[in-house]
């Protein structure tokens, strides 16, 4: 897996800029957000001048969020104290989805539970985003918007210290996702996946919220698992950013606790 590393100098992200309170809790925040957004590739490495000057911030809160999720194992640390976003070998993987599975059909379940109208609607929009952003080819958009309709999903079960969980496992999984696109892309031998999770929140049907999850990342999941396993034999290389695809904005931290609060 080193060759994952090598080369991923790209372009800082675009991330906010932020007030002065607060600082470093801001920072850990915004970075939380693209790592389970998607928003670094595996394998980016942190510049920390680059980021303070995007976040508007010194770099003394940078350092220390950055430090702060290096200390949770969401990012790795070389022994040149470089800073990147982990890449996920094929057992790191398999490891990570079968918990997963357990604690997102949970929380699929409860969803399915407690889920309110407006939720609804919401993880409906969300999935129409999703089918637009593939059908455009804007794979970036696609890997932020699969992980905002799960996460709206699992926010529905209103299960907090669940949701933080399923989260933490975001924060490593959601980069890998980049690798999907556009050859390892999800697909489905009936309908899309989403769909039935959908239908299973409509008629509050737990069993099948959780079954759906689950078949929506087992069957959806079958091309990046061939990828990730071609590249642990050695006969694929690893997936690289190219520099002309910027990844997008994130939402201020304002209007996303406006739409927590609607939830």
């Amino acid at each position: 897996m080193g060759r994952a590393s090598a080369g991923l100098a790209s372009p800082q992200p675009h991330v906010r800029s932020i007030g002065r309170e607060s600082l470093t809790t801001q920072v850990y925040d915004e970075l939380r957000a693209g790592l389970m957004e998607g928003r670094f590739w595996p394998g980016y490495r942190f510049k920390i001048r680059d980021l303070a000057v995007a976040m508007n911030v010194s770099e003394t809160p940078c350092r220390e969020a950055l430090m702060q999720l290096v200390r949770e194992r969401v990012l790795d640390m070389d022994a040149g104290r470089s800073i990147c976003a982990a890449p996920l070998t094929l057992a790191q993987y398999l490891e990570l989805r079968s918990i997963r599975l357990k604690l997102e059909g949970m929380a699929g379940e409860a969803a399915a539970r407690n889920i309110t109208p407006a939720q609804l609607r919401e993880i409906q929009d969300l999935h129409k985003a999703l089918i637009k952003a593939q059908d455009d080819h804007d794979w970036p958009a696609a890997v932020r918007v699969n992980w905002q309709f799960h996460h709206a999903v699992y926010a529905a079960a209103a299960m907090p210290e669940l949701l933080a969980l399923i989260e933490g496992i975001w924060l490593r999984n959601g980069p890998m996702l980049n690798l999907q696109y556009p050859d390892a892309a999800p697909t489905y031998d009936g309908e899309h996946q989403h769909l039935a999770i959908i239908d299973g929140l409509k008629k509050r049907d737990p069993a099948k919220v959780r079954a759906a999850i689950k078949a929506d990342t087992i069957e959806g999941g079958r091309k990046f698992v061939a990828l990730l396993e071609r590249i642990d034999r050695g006969e694929a290389p690893y997936p690289q950013n190219q520099a002309e695809q910027a990844l997008p904005t994130r939402a201020s931290s304002a209007t996303r606790k406006v739409a927590v609060a609607k939830r």
